[in-house]
């Protein structure tokens, strides 16, 4: 199994813009439940007598918590001290004189006091937010810090992922998170700061495009200078005067003009190149120092193949929940997120499909690292309603924001399986929705492709993608055994009961078998809640099962790639490759065999 340990500065919550220093506020917070939502008029905004501790920033559902608790509370309150100590470990200085507050993701609804004063909201269960906490730490040695979390379990127009909205879990829905579920931390910034940094590369033409955004208009006589290097090896250099707080800054990587060496540096999953960045903003207030990185890569689609650096790539790809037992959708610890990356490449796969939740970004600074091809896909509403239309598009926005310099991200997912527009076939409003989203995606990133609702019921995807949990590898193999059996399929009604493509043409676009498999199989013996698509009476035969479907899959000349149901058990979903724990089901060798078509890949 994975072992290898991360250093502190791979540990950092916000990986590709990472200063000198920053303060983790994870660990032990007074927690109350609210039943009543009686907190805010009983003054608990200025601190609040704790019923117990949780351990943030597992949610409290989850036993990693110290709470347990996965009933209905659909209001929570945290509270922890700040000190003078605080703010020094996270850097604040004479050069570093403001102080931000960062909360990694709190779901759903968040609201933030620092000794009675509120510092802001957000909702949206899945991004991160700020607050910059200056002036309210400008006297004084110690302050209190107040987080109010309302999760309402029963609103179902709240993009919400797979969290089960009846009392416990059932089929494929999980306990719910409420409240926060990613880092906390502090972080020292000067007068003037770096909000955000967007990596954009284009290959045809050797050059790196960075947007960089500023948290205010600069003055005159600010500067912003971008190194690039790999492995100590200067690369790339630009020095731009600043004039606005949102500028663009376009970099030649003049080694990359070779085009018959230029491919030695672009990022693969076999060669996961990453690019060292520092930008440096300095003017009269102040000088910001920002460590990224980049990585060399374009994605594509064309003539029926997915094309990493205009190469055409077949997909192997495992679709991951991202769940623990022991601390839910967050992850028991930052190395758990590395082990996670590490165990889908020993499996074989050289893709995942992150599933119903947008992961925390440590999780894709390691897809970067080791080299993973992630889908990224957005947690789904379950109503269709201008409501969870509005909140699903501003989240998606937010993730769009926080994920597009990421090399490993190569296919955004906003929709999945009609789930928020359930009845997309019979509703044109609806399909406008799912168009309008995933037109929208291309216009805040043109670089990637964009499958409008995966699995079935397209309407403008890039990669025209199957969910199919036939169990039968004899009926698998015909059904994608030629281009004239799966025409049968968009003619008729596809697998689940459901139309494969509502509107344009599926002419020239890959095919992916983005969902199948599925084999429920629990090696100490099923539960009767146990669940999954088919069913394994022992190892032997979950092998058998496993060895003829995938067969089928590798045998098809139409599949641009797959995806594999699922990486591990979760709850009561007992159909992964491992077990919940993180143990395989078969022999590691032999489950990397079965799942390359024995290429050692």
């Amino acid at each position: 199994m994975p072992d290898a340990a991360v250093n502190a500065a791979e540990l950092h919550p916000r990986p590709q813009l990472v200063r000198s220093a920053w303060k983790s506020l994870d660990g032990s917070w007074a927690f109350r439940h609210d039943d009543g939502d009686e907190g805010a008029t009983a003054g608990w905004t200025a601190g609040f007598a704790a019923d117990r501790t949780i351990t943030v920033p597992f949610p409290p559902e989850s036993p990693a918590s110290g709470i347990g608790d996965t009933g209905y509370h659909p209001v929570v309150w945290y509270s922890r001290k700040l000190t003078a100590a605080d703010l020094t470990d996270a850097g604040r200085s004479a050069d570093a004189p403001r102080v931000l507050l960062h909360l990694g993701a709190v779901d759903y609804r968040a609201s933030v006091w620092l000794d009675g004063a509120l510092l802001g909201t957000h909702e949206g269960g899945h991004t991160p937010f700020s607050f910059d906490i200056t002036e309210h730490v400008a006297e004084g040695d110690a302050w209190t810090l107040v987080v109010r979390a309302e999760d309402d379990p029963l609103d179902v127009g709240q993009p919400r992922g797979k969290q089960d909205w009846l009392p416990d879990p059932h089929v494929i829905w999980y306990h719910r998170t409420t409240g926060i579920w990613q880092p906390v931390w502090l972080e020292a910034v000067p007068a003037l700061a770096v909000r955000t940094l967007h990596w954009t590369t284009d290959l045809p033409t050797a050059t790196v495009r960075l947007e960089v955004a500023l948290d205010h208009v600069p003055a005159d006589g600010t500067t912003c200078r971008v190194v690039v290097t790999h492995d100590g090896r200067h690369l790339a250099e630009s020095t731009t005067a600043v004039a606005r707080d949102r500028f663009t800054v376009v970099l030649a990587v003049p080694e990359q003009a070779n085009g018959q060496g230029y491919e030695r540096l672009l990022w693969s999953p076999e060669h996961p190149v990453l690019l060292d960045a520092q930008v440096t903003v300095a003017g009269p207030a102040g000088t910001d120092v920002i460590d990224s990185y980049l990585g060399l890569r374009s994605a594509a689609v064309d003539r029926g193949a997915f094309l990493l650096n205009d190469r055409p790539v077949y997909l192997r790809s495992v679709l991951e929940q991202g769940y623990w037992p022991e601390s839910h959708l967050a992850a028991p610890s930052a190395q758990a997120l590395r082990d996670e990356v590490q165990l889908i490449r020993d499996l074989g796969f050289n893709s995942v499909r992150i599933h119903q939740k947008f992961e925390d970004p440590r999780f894709l600074y390691w897809t970067d690292r080791l080299g993973v091809l992630v889908w990224s896909e957005a947690p789904g509403a379950y109503e269709s309603s201008p409501t969870a239309i509005t909140r699903t598009v501003r989240e998606w926005l937010e993730v769009l924001d926080r994920d597009r310099s990421h090399p490993s991200i190569v296919t955004w997912v906003p929709l999945n399986e009609s789930w928020g527009v359930q009845h997309i076939a019979a509703t044109p409003a609806l399909r406008s929705y799912a168009r309008g989203l995933a037109e929208l995606t291309r216009a805040i990133d043109p670089t990637r492709p964009v499958i409008s609702n995966d699995g079935w019921e397209h309407v403008d995807s890039d990669l025209l993608t199957v969910h199919d949990y036939e169990w039968r590898p004899d009926v698998v193999r015909e059904r994608y055994g030629s281009a004239g059996a799966f025409q049968r399929e968009l003619d008729g009604i596809g697998p689940a009961g459901r139309r494969i493509l509502l509107d344009g043409s599926a002419d020239g676009l890959p095919i992916v078998l983005s969902e199948f498999g599925g084999i429920r199989f629990s090696p100490g013996g099923a539960g009767t809640e146990d669940w999954g698509y088919s069913t394994a009476a022992d190892a032997d035969d979950l092998r058998e099962r496993l060895s003829g479907l995938l067969e089928a899959v590798h045998a098809s000349p139409l599949l641009a790639g797959f995806c594999y149901t699922q990486l591990t058990d979760t709850l009561q979903e007992a159909n992964g490759l491992l077990t919940a724990d993180r143990e395989p089901k078969l022999p590691m060798e032999q489950l990397r065999a079965i799942i390359t078509g024995g290429d050692g890949a």
